[in-house]
């Protein structure tokens, strides 16, 4: 009698277990990036040839309630042996009120501002580590993939928003990030606006940490073309860069991209950087690109006594896989 019992309370807890896991969907993606970069430079440890590999595994799950809201976690693994371990993990719950986001995800700065090189597959920064410039006209988010909280508005129209808080135990860097985009359209062009900004606290005595981002996009039947400005303010710092960039769909899978951008330091009289480059995407099969970028830089140190002075070109061949 006893086996019988613990057999059907066995079978009554899996049914159970079952139900549950059934109300939530799982899906799961991922992407992986192999890449070969060249660099030419006038600094013989920048100058020279790599391999690389950018991976990641994604595994989100969404559940329904009973009252309407939209409950998903998901999770984002890197998995390419040269970067491991979790990259962004977060709870999220939607519903008529909007989206609340809990946990390591980027702040709503990287969602609504629009940089020059969006329209560019693979950006890069070929610039001394140390250079106290921009090297793009993206937000500088002090948070980055750390733990947060952030609420998006519901989409009104064309106009969504969001605020994003990060807090520190010390209370010295604190950092809340605002975004928000518009979009239109307009003799058959979409055009979108939009914006972020963000402050970081600093210790006591310090000014703090600011970052601003603006940019425009228009789309016109294949074309792109992006516009931005961006500024950096802190401690010693205050730093601006300009770019833009187009794009146009040519068909049969193939997209050809150009941009240029540059960047200078107020504080750091003649400390300037710029680049522009081209880029190629052909689509080789569903899932399976490949994309080949040359860029052209120019770094200049100016005043600052903390970098060298470069200039070069990079190119790079990257095959970009999803599923």
């Amino acid at each position: 009698m006893r086996k019988a019992l613990l057999g059907t309370t066995a079978l009554a807890a899996a049914a159970t277990l079952s139900a549950n896991a059934a109300l939530a969907d799982l899906s799961i993606s991922a992407y992986s990036e192999w890449y070969y970069n060249s660099r030419s430079s006038n600094q013989a440890s920048l100058d020279g040839t790599s391999f690389g590999q950018e991976s990641e595994i994604t595994f989100k799950f969404t559940n329904k309630t009973d009252s309407g809201l939209t409950v998903s976690f998901e999770s984002q693994l890197n998995a390419d042996g040269e970067d491991t371990g979790i990259d962004d993990g977060y709870l999220s719950i939607a519903g008529g009120f909007g989206t609340i986001k809990i946990g390591s995800d980027d702040g709503v700065g990287d969602n609504f501002g629009i940089e020059a090189e969006d329209l560019i597959a693979e950006e890069s920064t070929p610039t001394q580590v140390s250079a106290t410039v921009l090297t793009d006209t993206d937000i500088v988010s002090a948070s980055s993939d750390t733990n947060k909280i952030s609420y998006y508005l519901p989409a009104m129209g064309g106009f969504t928003a969001g605020i994003s808080h990060y807090t520190a135990e010390a209370g010295t860097s604190d950092s809340t990030e605002y975004g928000a985009q518009f979009t239109t359209s307009a003799a058959g062009s979409t055009i979108t606006l939009g914006g972020a900004t963000g402050s970081t606290d600093t210790a006591s005595g310090t000014p703090s940490i600011d970052s601003q981002n603006i940019g425009v996009k228009i789309v016109s039947g294949p074309v792109s073309v992006i516009l931005a400005q961006s500024s950096y303010e802190a401690s010693d710092e205050d730093r601006e860069a300009n770019g833009a960039s187009i794009s146009y769909d040519m068909g049969n899978g193939m997209i050809i991209g150009a941009y240029t951008m540059e960047s200078d330091d107020a504080l750091d009289a003649g400390e300037e950087y710029s680049k522009s480059g081209v880029e190629l995407q052909y689509t080789i099969a569903s899932g399976l690109t490949a994309v080949v970028t040359v860029d052209d830089y120019e770094y200049k140190t100016g005043t600052s006594d903390s970098a060298t002075a470069d200039s070069g070109t990079n190119s790079k061949l990257t095959i970009k896989a999803s599923f």
